[in-house]
């Protein structure tokens, strides 16, 4: 029999133009979709969630992050990133057991969850076994999250008679192993992308191979441009040159990215995902966000690093539109001297970034990112009867500029509740807990044994 569940009285943010917004509406779940959205709803046979004085919008798209870091929170909150580089990837990540990827990512996942997060891009670059890999995988799908897992490669500081890892192909062996498994179809909770090095940190025969086995897999590939200088210079510009760029690249950051060869790639199909917070913190630059806006694109918006800064995708909204704002309004005093007249990005702009354009970059925007019949039932319930959201004039508004964490009531998806009544609906958590705070403490103990012994 059909499960059925009613979600009743909520204001609605679909995103949708064809639905809009409803002040007061419901929605009609169906094994999992999205069956109507109306005012109102007469489902008698349906289970019925009271969501009056609640906001529904659709479940967030975290569109970059790494969660094997989730151990490490708060670690590299004062790191730049060339400090980050020595103290991650060469020393801590180095120290990571298959089961410390696993205990970090599953905790990670749950804290999106907890977040309001129903899409995770899990750009996982700590896997030098398919050990590490495997663990990874069955954490995101404990968690019950929708994953789309990028599988990345580490970057160790090379042994003496190692190659450098900018001259290391993706390993295509680990690719084809993970779609004879549970990657071998496109349509479940968990799928998969590449996290590849690209032409800023591979040299240009790497860049090339690994493009090549994207497409060959169908697979988004997704790397990251930026951080001092470029490994192989002019190797965007051989890329295109090849014929290799277009939808389903995915580029992170490109702050330093030229506005000629940002318009280059931007018309070729390219994806930017901006993770606004951390770019500003650890030295990348200003986020991108209104270059891309000039040009009639809007980014995807990910978190990025836990080990630096929080995981909530409503602050990463809220800190990627103010910085533009900031941005805006500091250029029209410069051309003007005045403020502009209005603001230049209103909030349901904003909200877009980490609903339907994170669900676009994945190539995912026909089942998520947005409410509407026939997509798959991600939703996220915001409890705006708390005395920060009241009165409620305008509830995008609240959930970009006032609502946080703690104002998630429920999280649904697939059309299974995975957050309830303020409450994950994970077995065992303090025990989970314990595990990652030993976790984390064993690796950092590791590295200052190996510090003091060096």
């Amino acid at each position: 029999m059909a499960r059925r569940i009613l979600i009743s009285g909520a204001a609605i943010l679909s995103m949708d133009a064809a639905i809009g917004d409803l002040k007061r509406g419901d929605i009609l779940v169906v094994d999992g979709r999205i069956a109507a959205i109306a005012p109102r709803i007469e489902a008698e046979d349906a289970e019925r969630v009271d969501a009056a004085g609640r906001i529904a919008v659709p479940g967030f798209v975290n569109a970059h992050m790494h969660s094997w870091q989730t151990g490490l929170r708060g670690l590299a909150a004062d790191w730049t990133l060339l400090e980050y580089f020595r103290w991650i990837h060469a020393g801590l990540a180095t120290l990571f057991e298959p089961d410390d990827i696993g205990i970090a990512t599953l905790i990670g996942a749950l804290g999106q969850i907890d977040a309001g997060t129903t899409t995770l891009v899990d750009w996982c670059h700590n896997n030098p076994t398919p050990a590490h890999t495997d663990a990874a995988v069955e954490a995101l799908a404990e968690s019950g999250i929708r994953a789309a897992f990028f599988h990345g490669s580490p970057k160790p500081d090379p042994k003496p008679g190692e190659p450098h890892f900018s001259e290391v192909p993706h390993p295509r062996a680990e690719i084809e192993r993970l779609r004879r498994g549970r990657f071998a179809g496109n349509d479940g909770l968990l799928t998969l992308g590449l996290a590849i090095l690209g032409p800023h940190y591979a040299t240009m025969e790497v860049a090339c191979t690994d493009f090549r086995l994207a497409r060959e897999f169908g697979l988004v590939a997704s790397m990251h441009q930026g951080g001092g200088a470029a490994k192989t210079p002019g190797g965007w510009e051989q890329l295109i040159a090849e014929g290799l760029v277009g939808p389903g690249i995915n580029i992170v950051h490109g702050n330093d990215l030229p506005d000629e060869l940002l318009g280059q790639l931007l018309d070729l199909g390219a994806s930017f995902s901006v993770t606004p917070e951390n770019e500003m913190a650890q030295g990348h630059g200003f986020p991108i966000t209104g270059r891309l806006l000039a040009r009639g694109v809007a980014p995807s918006l990910g978190v990025d690093l836990e080990s630096v800064l929080a995981g909530d995708m409503m602050g990463v909204a809220r800190i990627a539109l103010g910085m533009q704002r900031a941005l805006d309004n500091a250029e029209s005093r410069r051309k003007t001297g005045a403020i502009p007249p209005t603001s230049t990005i209103p909030v349901r702009q904003a909200l877009s970034w980490i609903t339907i354009e994170g669900a676009k970059m994945l190539g995912l925007d026909h089942r998520i990112g947005s409410l509407a019949p026939g997509k798959q039932a991600d939703i996220t319930l915001i409890d705006a009867r708390a005395l920060h959201l009241q009165p409620l004039h305008d509830p995008a508004a609240a959930v970009v500029m006032q609502a946080g964490r703690g104002d998630v009531e429920a999280v649904m998806i697939a059309g299974r509740f995975v957050k309830r009544d303020g409450k994950l609906l994970a077995e065992g958590l303090e025990g989970k807990l314990a595990r990652l705070a030993a976790s984390g403490a064993r690796i950092v103990e590791g590295l200052r044994r190996g510090h003091r012994a060096a």
